[in-house]
């Protein structure tokens, strides 16, 4: 069940959340609950809409991500901001905590990835290699902590668990991602969040930024 503190913001078109960790965006298993499935009974409850309530995806979070993620609640919102996502006219920022690296102030990663579907992961690849999408972000040193370093994150591509993989090739995995070889535990989830969201509204184009504080699992973190 959703709880009021996590929704970020709410119209007739749009539905923001801050999602926490080890809740699949959608499609999850009969076992378990989607945001998605929370959502929907959030609005049927709140509205008392008889039926089906649509709900479109036009962005996604990893399971073990925290953070600022948008849902669309017509159709023509949905459609609008697939379209905005595509022509990256969004702009998204992430923090993560690393493990700890002497990293500059700040720089941009550029890698090519692509499925490995029999480890079930990302990996790496050469430019040239089949299947094999380009990767870019940038990143801006935040902080040096005792057993971590902390990033500002801005994706220029949205691939498949991009920021993940590309600061694992980087030698600096994000704390608690063991799929990325991270050796170091986390107490909820991975230390990556989806911090800031900025659109422009689909119907009214009114400039938009949604911000989801850090969770309280990272305080220990920082010090």
């Amino acid at each position: 069940m959703l709880r009021p503190e996590q929704i970020l913001y709410e119209d007739n078109h749009l539905l923001v959340i801050n999602k926490p960790a080890g809740v699949v965006t959608q499609g999850a298993s009969a076992d378990q609950t989607s945001l998605g499935h929370q959502a929907k009974h959030y609005l049927k409850t709140k509205y008392h809409k008889p039926g089906n309530v649509f709900l479109g995806f036009v962005s996604r979070l990893d399971k073990l991500t925290t953070g600022v993620i948008l849902l669309a609640r017509t159709s023509k919102a949905a459609a609008r901001l697939t379209e905005a996502f595509k022509n990256r006219k969004v702009s998204k920022t992430y923090e993560a905590l690393v493990e700890r690296a002497d990293l500059p102030d700040s720089d941009t990663l550029t890698d090519f990835v692509r499925k490995n579907d029999a480890a079930r992961k990302m990996e790496t690849c050469h430019p040239e290699a089949r299947n094999g999408q380009q990767a870019i972000l940038h990143f801006q040193l935040l902080n040096h902590y005792q057993s971590a370093t902390h990033l500002k994150i801005n994706l220029e591509t949205g691939r498949k668990h991009q920021i993940r993989i590309q600061f694992s090739n980087f030698g600096c995995p994000i704390l608690g991602d063991r799929k990325y070889n991270s050796a170091i535990n986390f107490s909820n989830g991975i230390a990556l969040h989806s911090t800031q969201l900025t659109i422009n509204h689909p119907t009214t184009k009114e400039l938009l930024t949604f911000k989801a504080p850090l969770p309280t699992e990272w305080n220990s973190w920082m010090q």
